[in-house]
């Protein structure tokens, strides 16, 4: 083997194999340097809130029951592959319980709908939680102003993607840090913070390393329902579970319910090509009643707000 490495073939192939180790070598620095430059945003555009709100409010999807309000409202975030059906069905039965809803797209408006991108999305290269949580930020200050929303009965609701950019969006508590695409915050907002968001509910979100809950959780009382999955490989159960032990130790109202034997997005019936995800009706149902259950609660219990 070694008379092979002198040879002038032998000579080639190390040097092509000493060429693709370099090359994949720079391919995952690079990677890694982008995961890293999002996750401190230094490469985020920051906007004003207004033009942030121009940008995704024309996106609004809003589902409420009959009559003016005003109505509780639940905000939905979609996972990383944008909205979906199950949006749409959380959406229905929310308005079946009294419940006006508002999805709030954060990637049709910038062209995150094509595969190409919302995969990298998925795998954290672009558009981190602490990126999208000013999407939730400035959605709350838009719903606020909506005739038929109660200001003070506004909950949050996030699968997946949607799921950490909410926790990401109450672990930089804003005013005091802002989200990474926001400039300042929205005066609206600084005057009355978290106020009025009484629950929030977190589907199967992702709690990994960049989650920015990981370590300290946040101050927000308001209580919190975290819906999993046991052998979820997308967003482990375990990660999340770890973050609701530190929401209970600062104080924080947890609860967590943690589905056997379904997948990572087990309410959404689309799906893209050779995705292993499956959707489970059942589970589904379940999930939704536990939702109802607890936004019913959270909006029946005086201060659910307070901090």
């Amino acid at each position: 083997m070694g008379r092979f490495w002198r040879t002038k073939q032998g000579r080639r192939v190390r040097i092509g194999l000493i060429v693709s180790a370099a090359i994949i070598g720079f391919a995952l620095a690079a990677t890694i340097g982008n995961t890293v430059a999002h996750y401190f945003g230094w490469t985020v555009e920051r906007l004003t809130p207004s033009a942030l709100s121009n940008l995704i409010s024309p996106a609004y999807r809003i589902t409420k029951p009959a009559g003016d309000g005003p109505f509780p409202t639940a905000l939905l975030y979609s996972g990383c592959d944008g909205p979906r059906d199950n949006m749409d069905l959380w959406a229905s039965r929310l308005a079946q319980e009294g419940w006006a809803s508002v999805i709030v797209d954060s990637h049709g408006p910038r062209g995150y709908d094509d595969y190409e991108i919302w995969r990298l999305i998925c795998v954290g290269q672009m558009f981190m939680g602490s990126e999208r949580a000013g999407d939730v930020l400035v959605s709350i200050d838009d719903a606020r102003r909506m005739p038929f929303v109660d200001p003070e009965r506004i909950a949050l609701i996030g699968a997946s993607h949607g799921g950490w950019s909410i926790m990401d969006f109450f672990a930089l508590d804003p005013p005091n840090r802002l989200p990474f695409n926001l400039s300042r915050s929205p005066a609206g907002f600084g005057e009355r913070g978290m106020d009025g968001i009484v629950a929030s509910i977190l589907v199967y979100p992702w709690c990994g390393p960049a989650n920015r809950a990981t370590k300290t959780g946040w101050r927000h009382a308001a209580p919190v329902l975290f819906l999993l999955s046991r052998d979820d490989i997308i967003a482990p159960s375990d990660d999340c579970l770890a973050i609701a032990n530190i929401l209970e130790d600062e104080g924080v109202p947890v609860e967590t319910h943690v589905f056997e034997d379904v997948t990572h997005g087990f309410d959404q019936q689309g799906r893209s090509a050779l995705s292993t995800l499956v959707y489970d009706p059942e589970a589904t149902e379940e999930a939704l009643d536990l939702a109802v259950a607890f936004l019913h609660a959270a909006i029946a219990t005086p201060g659910a707000s307070a901090r």
